[in-house]
C-alpha cells in the first residue's frame, strides 16, 4: 500500500539542540500526519544529509515524495542548494523521484514557512514567555 512520503529538511548545525529541533518536529508531525511517512534530514553539519534522506525514502512504497524545508524564508539554500540536490530545474517545484524498485513517482518541493499567521502567533507566545523569565535569566 503506497503512502505519501514527506522529507522534512532542516539547515543543520553543529549544536545538538538544533538537530533535535528538526527531529522532534518531525516526530510531532508523525503524530498528526496520518497519511504521511515522515523522515527528517539536513542540508549541512548534521546527519542524515538530504542525499541520505532521499536514499532512505527510495526503499519505501511511496506514491509521491514531498520535500518540506523547515526554513523561514527563501534564500540561496531554498532557491538553489536544495533544488539542486533534488534534481529540480531552476525555479521548478515539481519533478520526479526514482524508487529502489525502479518506479518513478512525482516529487514536489514545498515552500518555506514564509508569512503566516501561525508564525505571528508563535512570536507573540515567545514574547509572553519572555516576560515570565526570572530576573537573573
Amino acid at each position: 500500500m503506497s503512502v505519501k512520503g514527506l522529507l522534512l529538511v532542516g539547515h543543520g548545525s553543529r549544536l545538538q539542540y538544533n538537530k533535535e529541533l528538526i527531529t522532534t518536529t518531525a516526530e510531532m508531525m508523525k503524530e498528526h500526519g496520518g497519511d504521511y511517512l515522515i523522515r527528517s534530514c539536513f542540508l549541512e553539519y548534521s546527519n542524515p544529509t538530504v542525499a541520505e534522506g532521499l536514499d532512505l525514502m527510495r526503499s519505501e512504497d511511496l506514491e509521491i515524495l514531498i520535500v518540506v524545508p523547515l526554513f523561514l524564508a527563501k534564500g540561496i539554500h531554498i532557491l538553489r542548494d536544495i533544488p539542486k540536490i533534488l534534481g529540480l530545474e531552476a525555479g521548478k517545484k515539481r519533478g520526479t523521484f526514482t524508487l529502489a524498485d525502479g518506479r518513478v513517482i512525482p516529487l514536489v518541493y514545498a515552500e518555506p514557512i514564509g508569512i503566516d499567521p501561525l508564525l505571528a502567533e508563535l512570536m507573540l507566545k515567545n514574547a509572553a514567555n519572555a516576560l515570565t523569565l526570572p530576573e537573573d535569566a
